[in-house]
């Protein structure tokens, strides 16, 4: 069945390929429907897939998602730089507590018109609308394109694609069972002008173009399957919907299915981690938390932590793989970790670096996204690596845990992806399609429903 399913996604965007090497003159839509111009004004572009896996109509006969692929020609001015940057996020003695303003103005930044808040009552809130990045009238949000491809690729209702797989425990102490998570990721206009760079030319993508300029954000939504019995804090959860894989099935099919927001992700260009260790960026994660009770959902999302450097030089950290209790390491230097009562128990990651709840217990989020480089050479985790792994805390073990300066790849003979591990994902999928493709292309039709022009899913998934 997985092959199967890696069929379905290979064999629609061939078909998408297809309408596309028609040529520009072949290939029409208007704005509205998200033509992107990165190649200059009135002059057409190619479209980027949206998602790789369309839910049977019998599932689900709603609006599609679609991908915000207009990327900006010109790099954004100064002026587009988040406020937050004023915040002196490393600056937290006698109670200062700057870690957390700076994550609390970030998170509204993300939210500001990316959520209905502002575009309707709140007795009257829904969240199945939120995100969509076309909607935005407060500024420019934008998908990083070829997500879509493969096993894990895009679903077509929110545009998620499949993560790691919580295990026991992992996420509560009451957890019994393995839930999957699907998350969904957005870059701002800075980071969008990165994104289109990389990508201007569609068939032929540039890494060497992967250099995000400070006053990047991105930020990802995590949803897990998961449900309250057996994690609490996910009460009074933010549900979409979903077309993703039934929980333990061994042929992976997929069905509309309910998720609940779990976890939020944020990263920043900020040049003053640059002038502390020379990473560049600023880690945060959320825990969501509907204990709270607040009126507006998302704002039950409840800071970890940030983390701006890897603490290279504390190599005997202990592993807490459980969230029983929230472990804090005093030792550390380059993160802060939210101690409030509101923040459910974490097992962060590896010597109480910063991790979210869905994240590796033995790693973090620095050192994660440092892998993020063309070609794939190296594991997110050195846990990952198909050979032996390293022992924890070990010379070879402590690569990944280094401070790695912005522009710098994780392995000298690969090329640097700047931290951003869904261009990592897009140009491995590029490349993984080239190898499988075998030149045979459907034909495109127009779908019946609230969408851009699409193209015939081969068997639109199954029931």
């Amino acid at each position: 069945m997985r092959s199967l399913i890696g069929i379905v996604a290979l064999l629609t965007f061939e078909v998408i390929w297809a309408l596309i090497n028609q040529g520009p003159e072949s290939y029409s839509a208007e704005p509205s429907q998200g033509t992107a111009h990165s190649k200059g004004a009135g002059e057409k572009h190619p479209q980027f897939p949206d998602f790789g896996f369309l839910p049977p109509i019998d599932q689900y006969n709603g609006k599609l998602f679609r991908l915000r692929q207009d990327y900006p020609d010109s790099k954004p001015g100064e002026d587009e730089r988040p406020p937050f940057l004023n915040i002196p996020f490393d600056q937290n003695v006698d109670g200062q507590q700057n870690w957390k303003k700076y994550l609390l103005v970030l998170r509204d930044y993300c939210f500001e018109g990316n959520i209905d808040t502002d575009r309707g009552p709140i007795d009257r809130r829904t969240y199945d609308t939120d995100w969509n990045l076309w909607d935005n009238a407060k500024r420019k949000w934008f998908h990083a394109p070829w997500q879509h491809f493969g096993p894990n690729g895009r679903e077509g209702i929110h545009g998620l694609t499949r993560e790691a797989t919580a295990q026991p425990k992992q996420l509560a102490a009451t957890q019994s069972s393995r839930f999957q998570t699907y998350a969904v990721g957005f870059y701002n206009e800075l980071g969008g002008y990165t994104i289109g760079r990389v990508w201007r030319d569609h068939y032929a993508p540039d890494p060497n173009a992967a250099r995000f300029p400070v006053g990047t954000v991105v930020c990802k939504i995590l949803f897990t399957q998961a449900t309250p019995d057996q994690v609490p804090y996910l009460a009074n959860a933010i549900e979409w919907q979903a077309f993703a894989e039934i929980l333990n099935d061994k042929n992976h099919t997929r069905k509309v299915q309910t998720l609940r927001l779990l976890q939020m992700d944020v990263m920043v260009r900020d040049a003053r981690a640059e002038r502390i260790n020379g990473t560049g960026w600023v880690f945060g994660t959320f825990c969501y938390n509907g204990t709270l009770g607040n009126p507006d959902r998302w704002y039950n999302l409840v800071p970890v932590g940030l983390q701006w450097g890897a603490d290279h030089e504390i190599d005997d950290g202990e592993v807490n793989p459980s969230a029983t209790r929230t472990v804090i390491n005093p030792k550390l230097k380059e993160t802060v970790i939210n101690p409030s009562i509101e923040l459910p128990p974490q097992h962060l990651g590896w010597g109480g670096r910063l991790n979210g709840p869905a994240d590796y217990f033995a790693s973090s989020c620095i050192s994660c996204h440092s892998t993020a480089q063309y070609p794939v050479i190296a594991a997110q985790n050195p846990e990952f690596k198909r050979s032996s792994p390293e022992r924890r805390g070990s010379k070879q073990w402590m690569r990944w845990f280094r401070n790695l300066k912005c522009g710098d790849p994780f392995s000298e003979q690969a090329k640097s992806l700047d931290f951003s591990l869904q261009l990592t994902n897009g140009l491995k999928n590029f490349d993984d399609w080239h190898r499988e493709q075998g030149g045979m292309f459907g034909r495109t039709i127009e779908l019946p429903r609230e969408h851009s022009k699409h193209t015939e899913q081969v068997k639109r998934g199954k029931d």
